[in-house]
């Protein structure tokens, strides 16, 4: 049976719905590919690969547009403007594909969308471009240069530029756009965990993957050239958990030693309290939580791959207070909902959705949580607090915020919980800020405050 649909207009079917309906990439695409599963493997990574690139690259691709097309692009009907993008962007970073082929399968699909009538225009832009693509001049004031060379928005460059300067930013721009393998670690719930981690390399080696250690951690590790983590072995048996260096990083800080009660109380999809379960061994209890019962779910399912009896995942909102938590917990993680800012290279379309106004709202809300959550440390006890993004408000100005309204708690001195390596870029000896391209790991933060202990004896 012919097929009613091709990867062309699975690409522009997608970019409608994220730039025109505000949906997220990642959720209209994985449900795409679910429901076209009998496309071939080739079709899928075409229809990925242009998708998350048209997305990424979206400034940059229109800048060009507007520099070869009468028509600009916001004046542009939606289905032509996201037909020109993608094509354009074939042209500029994609060589295996023919001039010729974007440019036709272009024009065929604005015919079958029913613009018709159209079909010269679309035909003469990319042909445009694709002659005179060489030629593009790129702004000459350097902020405005890279807002179209890395596709940021100008709110986003101008807040890193006054914080980190243009070398910096500029690499995290280019960080962001490099292609990255997935980040795993290694079970951590054996004796000797450095022969846990050679076992799973080996393992993995057998099933055709390629790994390589991180050197941040000797149980994380970056894996490629694998086709579905479903079908390997190792994965299905839970030797591994899929979790980025900076997030193990934050267990690494909470430092929890045996018997103890962790709270984490925003856990999705629940890499960090796997991960500290484990490092219990089977000792104390890890009570995971999140808001709704789909990120329940998740962090069920990977408690049970992982075959943890020492965690327990419970739906709940963080901004109410638990009053049978309060002064029961030895570690609190608040790992809680940012801008992202950090992990623009895994969201492609975030940069374009989060404003001002919302990083601002987010301020609030962490604080908000923050405020709630704290009561549940037991004096003595620890309180970790992380988020994914790289933006003062949210992460340092968060943490003297915090400091300032709750005397009892101060900066704990993570330095020795980090590798030699980070320990030089740890601030007020309790927090750090990792950037990409600086740090081989996401954008990310973390802080780790220590509850005044009234009795005077510390357990930590």
């Amino acid at each position: 049976m012919a097929k009613a649909i091709n990867e062309r207009e699975l690409v522009l079917e997608i970019l409608m719905e994220v730039t025109e309906h505000g949906q997220y990439s990642h959720n209209v695409l994985r449900d795409v590919l679910s429901k076209y599963q009998y496309l071939e493997k080739k079709e899928r990574a075409f229809i990925t690969r242009v998708t998350e690139g048209t997305l990424e690259h979206m400034i940059e691709l229109d800048y060009i547009l507007d520099v070869f097309s009468k028509v600009k692009v916001q004046k542009m009907k939606p289905v032509i403007r996201n037909i020109l993008r993608s094509g354009v962007y074939q042209l500029k970073y994609m060589d295996t594909v023919p001039d010729s082929a974007v440019c036709n399968e272009a024009v065929k699909l604005a015919v079958k969308k029913g613009y018709a009538g159209l079909r010269g225009f679309v035909n003469g832009v990319l042909r445009n471009v694709a002659r005179n693509l060489s030629q593009v001049q790129y702004p000459k004031d350097p902020a405005e240069r890279m807002s179209v060379q890395y596709s940021i928005p100008m709110w986003i460059l101008k807040l890193w530029l006054s914080e980190y300067g243009p070398q910096i930013v500029e690499t995290m721009l280019s960080d962001f756009q490099k292609e990255k393998p997935l980040m795993i670690r290694s079970r951590l719930d054996q004796e000797d965990i450095r022969q846990e981690a050679e076992v799973l390399q080996k393992h993995l080696e057998a099933e055709g993957v390629q790994i390589s250690s991180h050197p941040y951690l000797p149980y994380a590790f970056s894996i490629s050239h694998y086709d579905h983590l479903g079908n390997l072995e190792s994965f299905r048996k839970g030797m591994f958990s899929v979790q980025d260096v900076s997030s193990m990083l934050v267990c690494e800080t909470a430092a929890p030693q045996e018997g103890d009660v962790v709270l984490d109380v925003c856990a999705a999809p629940g890499g960090k309290s796997v991960q500290i379960a484990e490092k219990l061994k089977g000792t104390g209890l890890v009570e995971a939580r999140d808001l709704t019962g789909y990120k329940a779910g998740l962090i069920q399912e990977g408690m049970e791959r992982a075959g943890l009896f020492n965690m327990r995942v419970v739906q709940m909102d963080a901004r109410i207070e638990d009053a049978a938590s309060v002064e029961k917990a030895d570690i609190v993680i608040a790992d809680l909902p940012c801008s992202g800012l950090g992990v623009l290279g895994k969201k492609t379309d975030l940069k374009y959705k989060i404003t001002e106004e919302g990083v601002e709202s987010l301020v609030k809300l962490q604080r908000e949580i923050l405020s709630v959550v704290k009561a549940y440390v037991k004096p003595g006890g620890t309180l970790v607090y992380s988020t994914c993004t790289v933006n003062p408000a949210e992460n340092r100005d968060n943490v003297h915020w915090f400091l300032d309204q709750y005397p009892e708690f101060s900066l704990q001195d993570i330095r020795d919980r980090l590798c030699e390596e980070l320990r030089r870029d740890v601030q007020e000896k309790g927090w750090i800020q990792l950037l990409p391209g600086i740090h081989k790991s996401d954008g990310f933060f973390l802080a780790c405050f220590r509850k005044e202990d009234r009795t005077g004896v510390s357990k930590r």
